[in-house]
């Protein structure tokens, strides 16, 4: 007895680690909490399929227990031998039957919805943005905006977004869990996926498909701010003008350094198309810098400083020379204050 109830516990201790351990997470990085149209979908989806499968484990499971409760072997039966039977064409016909006809419950609803998602007949109609994956970042096209962008995605809540996409190297994979389901973006042809955000805030977004060494660390921020803020965004970011000096001395002098180091031949700022490098523009808002690190002129140095160690495989390691500590710091400078707007990750939402 004592052994079986020390197995008992050590599964009931199992288990109760894995409930705790599915309830960690992010709000804005979760499909199980559905802030937009297509995550709504897939969560219908998943409740349906969850269901569904955790009723056949629940019959199995009764059903099994009651058989090996039922035909247990018993004290003083140890070398009876039952009857032998095989073949019963009525249970064999139920169990093939049912699970059948519960693919097909399954089946009918997810090829709905996927063929939902996947509609574009009022592309047109809607904001329109041609992504481009990278390794390992993401670049923005608005088309009818003429507005140029990486990394972070603004868009306008409770609208239809259109998003384009196609890769520039090998098979990636967009993916807003809190919004919306997978694409996979590819090198020879253009995928095409709608969102539609219920909520303002900051969305994170993963490249979902193992796209090299950095893979893990190809993240990006979708944006969803209001009607109102949107507008002011693009009006900001369309009548931006590059050519602007800093104010600060230390971050023209930045400016100059990034001139002076070909930066300008793979980073674009403003409405270039110059797609090589991350397009630059408004850098100083952005949530993240590489996609992964926290957005401080310490870990800006570092990454302009020696890029391979912080996100190896990157394209930008060895593009440039060298820079030391104070040219290193300068450029920093320059790209932080590089603001702009004021509709920005922080007032989405508030």
């Amino acid at each position: 007895m004592k052994g079986w109830m020390g197995k008992i516990k050590a599964l009931m201790l199992m288990g109760f680690t894995a409930l705790l351990l599915a309830g960690c997470g992010k709000e804005n990085l979760t499909a199980l909490v559905p802030k937009g149209y297509g995550a709504d979908e897939s969560m219908k989806l998943i409740i349906l399929t969850t269901v569904i499968m955790g009723g056949v484990l629940l019959i199995v499971v009764i059903l099994l227990a009651y058989v090996a409760i039922r035909f247990r072997r018993k004290k003083g039966q140890e070398d009876f031998i039952p009857k032998q039977v095989e073949g019963n064409h009525t249970l064999e016909t139920i169990w093939t039957v049912i699970p059948v006809i519960l693919v097909i419950i399954m089946a009918i609803p997810t090829t709905l919805v996927s063929f939902d998602l996947a509609d574009a007949s009022d592309k047109s109609d809607n904001i329109n943005i041609d992504i481009t994956g990278n390794q390992y970042w993401w670049h923005f096209n608005y088309q009818d905006e003429e507005i140029q962008t990486s990394q972070d995605l603004y868009i306008p809540v409770g609208e239809k977004v259109y998003l384009n996409m196609k890769s520039n190297d090998v098979i990636h994979s967009f993916w807003v869990p809190s919004i919306s389901g997978k694409m996979d973006v590819n090198p020879e042809n253009t995928n095409t996926m709608y969102i539609e955000a219920y909520e303002e805030g900051v969305y994170w977004g993963k490249c979902a498909e193992l796209c090299g060494p950095s893979h893990s660390l190809m993240d990006f921020k979708v944006i969803v701010v209001s009607k109102e803020e949107y507008e002011k965004w693009v009006a900001d970011m369309q009548n931006y003008d590059p050519e602007v000096e800093p104010e600060s001395a230390v971050a023209q002098e930045g400016a100059e350094l990034f001139e002076q180091n070909n930066c300008m031949g793979c980073h674009a700022i403003g409405s270039s198309p110059i797609e090589v490098g991350p397009n630059l523009t408004n850098f100083g808002n952005r949530t993240k810098i590489a996609g992964y690190l926290e957005p401080t002129k310490e870990n800006l140095v570092d990454w302009l400083k020696d890029p391979e160690t912080l996100k190896p495989g990157n394209l930008m390691t060895g593009k440039y020379p060298e820079l030391n500590d104070d040219e290193a710091e300068k450029i920093a400078e320059y790209l932080l204050q590089m603001k702009v707007t004021d509709v920005t990750p922080e007032s989405a939402g508030k």
